[in-house]
C-alpha cells in the first residue's frame, strides 16, 4: 500500500467514526433537567428568572441536531436557568402567540419579556454568551 492510499483509508475511517458518533448524540435522550413547555404551562414557567425555550417539532432535522446541545445546557445550567423545550406541532397557541415561523427557534426571557430570538442551529458556547447578555 501506498502512503496515499493508507491516509485515505484512515480518512475515510475517521469520516465514518465521526457521522456515526454524531447520529448517536442526535438521538441522545433530553436531559432530565429540561422543562417540557405546552401551552397550559409556558406562561408560568417563563414568567420569572431568565429562560431558555427551543422552539421544535419531532420531523424537523435541525431540532435534532440542537438537541443533545439543549441537553447539555440543562446538566450545565438547568439549576440557574429554564432550559424549556416547546414542540410546536402539539402547541400551535403559543407558537402562533410568539410568531415561530421556522424551526428551530431560540427564545430567550428574562422575568417572562422575550429579550432574545435566534433561528438555526446555534452551538453550546454561543446560547451560553446570549444567556450572559440576558443576566446569567
Amino acid at each position: 500500500m501506498t502512503a496515499g492510499l493508507i491516509i485515505a483509508v484512515v480518512l475515510i475511517v475517521l469520516i465514518a467514526y465521526g457521522f456515526f458518533k454524531a447520529k448517536s448524540q442526535i438521538n441522545k435522550p433530553v436531559s432530565a433537567k429540561v422543562k417540557i413547555l405546552n401551552d397550559a404551562n409556558f406562561q408560568t414557567t417563563i414568567s420569572q428568572g431568565i429562560s431558555l425555550v427551543d422552539c421544535w417539532a419531532e420531523w424537523c432535522q435541525p431540532c435534532k441536531i440542537m438537541n443533545p446541545v439543549i441537553s447539555d445546557l440543562a446538566d450545565e445550567i438547568g439549576d440557574t436557568v429554564n432550559i424549556c423545550k416547546l414542540n410546536v406541532d402539539h402547541n400551535n397557541s403559543t407558537a402562533a402567540r410568539y410568531g415561530i415561523r421556522s424551526i428551530p427557534t431560540i427564545l430567550i426571557f428574562k422575568d417572562g419579556v422575550e429579550v432574545n430570538r435566534l433561528v438555526g442551529v446555534k452551538p453550546k458556547g454561543f446560547l451560553l454568551a446570549e444567556l450572559k447578555k440576558a443576566g446569567l
